[in-house]
C-alpha cells in the first residue's frame, strides 16, 4: 500500500511540475490523477503529385542561351496547359542564367566554347497521382529534359493530424488503464487533453499545396511515342503527441 501512495504521489508531482497553457489542473489529496504523454500516427495514400518539371539548355553566349531556354519554357507550358492543367496548379521552382564553371574532362575546346552559359527553369506540377506519369511524358516530349521528382502531398492534411492525434489519445488511456491496475485503483473520467505536451517536440508536417478536388485530369494529348511510366502514389504518415491526464478513483 505505501507502495502505491508513493507512485499515486509522484503522478501528481509530475503533473504540477508541467506547464499546461490552456489550463491550471488543481492537484490535491481530493483530485489525483494520472497524466500520460503519448505518440501515434496515422497514415494515409497520397493524393496530390506535385511533379517537378524543367529544363537545362547551353549556348555560347548569355543572349543565345536566354532564347533558347525561353523558347523551352514556352513550350513546356503550352504542352502543360493543352493537356489541361491550369495555372493555379503551376507553381515556379527555379530560374537563373549564369556562367558555366563545370565541364566535363574530355570536352574538346570547341564542345567548351559551346556551353559557356547555362540556363535552368524549373516548376512543380500539381495533378492527381495518375495522371503524374502523363505529364511527365509531354514535359519531357517538349523539351523538360530535368523531370521528374515527385513530392507526394495529400490535400485533407488536417484530417489526418486529427485522426493521428485520436489515435494517441487512445493509446494514452490504455497506458493510463495500465498504470491504474497497477496502483490498484480505478481510472476516472479524462479531464484533460492537449496536442501540446511541454518540453517535446512536435512533429512538423511538411506544407503542401491545397487543390480543387474538382480539378480536371490531364487530357490524352499526342507526344510522340514516348510511353507513360508506372507510378503509384506513396504514403503520407502524419505523427501527433498528446498530453492527456485522466482522474482515478
Amino acid at each position: 500500500m505505501r507502495l502505491s501512495t508513493a507512485l499515486l504521489c509522484a503522478c501528481a508531482a509530475s503533473t504540477l511540475m508541467l506547464s499546461v497553457s490552456a489550463q491550471t489542473i488543481q492537484i490535491n489529496r481530493d483530485n489525483k490523477t494520472i497524466a500520460i504523454s503519448t505518440t501515434d500516427e496515422a497514415t494515409a495514400v497520397a493524393d496530390i503529385a506535385a511533379v517537378t518539371i524543367g529544363y537545362e539548355v547551353y549556348g555560347a553566349d548569355s543572349e543565345s542561351t536566354y532564347a533558347d531556354g525561353g523558347k523551352l519554357s514556352h513550350a513546356i507550358l503550352d504542352a502543360l496547359h493543352k493537356a489541361g492543367i491550369e495555372d493555379k496548379n503551376i507553381e515556379s521552382s527555379g530560374q537563373g542564367l549564369q556562367r558555366n564553371t563545370e565541364f566535363d574532362d574530355k570536352d574538346k575546346p570547341e564542345q567548351r566554347a559551346k556551353k559557356q552559359f547555362v540556363m535552368r527553369q524549373s516548376w512543380q506540377v500539381s495533378v492527381p497521382p495518375q495522371t503524374a506519369g502523363e505529364v511527365i511524358r509531354l514535359a519531357v516530349a517538349a523539351g523538360a529534359n530535368q523531370s521528374g521528382a515527385i513530392d507526394w502531398r495529400l490535400s485533407d492534411r488536417k484530417a489526418l493530424q486529427a485522426q493521428a492525434a485520436q489515435s494517441a489519445l487512445v493509446k494514452a488511456r490504455e497506458v493510463a488503464s495500465h498504470m491504474a491496475d497497477g496502483l490498484h485503483v480505478k481510472l476516472g473520467a479524462l479531464i484533460y487533453a492537449s496536442n501540446e505536451t511541454p518540453n517535446v517536440r512536435l512533429f512538423m508536417p511538411r506544407a503542401g499545396l491545397i487543390l480543387n478536388t474538382e480539378m480536371a485530369s490531364v487530357s490524352s494529348v499526342s507526344s510522340g511515342k514516348l510511353p507513360v511510366l508506372e507510378i503509384r502514389p506513396q504514403t503520407v504518415h502524419e505523427e501527433a503527441t498528446v498530453y492527456a491526464v485522466f482522474a482515478i478513483e
